[in-house]
């Protein structure tokens, strides 16, 4: 992970894309509109998964078994959806290093957080 908060620290950088980081009414503009391409590149992940459930329908409606329809359906939205996570992880990585976060520590940590939570959620998958 600290190899891609490299990586993308100085691609930020090569293509300008770095968060603006002037003064606060600058910063705080910079911040809400790669929040909001994230959010987009979020729900473009989401239109990924509708495009896999339509694709198992219709595969089923043909005949298909639904777990075969759902592999085929799932290996059909491999590549884009591989895209557009790597657009999430992407606008991740630039608030992390904008925030000088190590996201591999933080990600531990967060996770280590949630095992050890009393409230914990009984046969829900996440």
């Amino acid at each position: 992970m600290k190899d891609l908060q490299t990586y993308m620290k100085k691609y930020h950088e090569d293509m300008n894309w770095e968060i603006r980081d002037g003064h606060y009414e600058e910063a705080k503009s910079s911040l809400l509109i790669n929040y909001m391409l994230l959010s987009t590149e979020v729900a473009e992940v989401a239109e990924e998964l509708r495009n896999a459930f339509n694709q198992t329908n219709e595969l089923i409606n043909q005949g298909k078994g639904e777990a075969e329809a759902f592999e085929i359906a799932k290996a059909n939205i491999k590549e884009d959806i591989g895209k557009e996570l790597a657009d999430c992880l992407a606008y991740m990585t630039k608030f992390a290093n904008y925030f000088e976060i190590d996201m591999e520590k933080a990600f531990y940590n967060k996770m280590e957080e949630v095992k050890q939570r009393q409230n914990k959620d009984i046969g829900i998958s996440r």
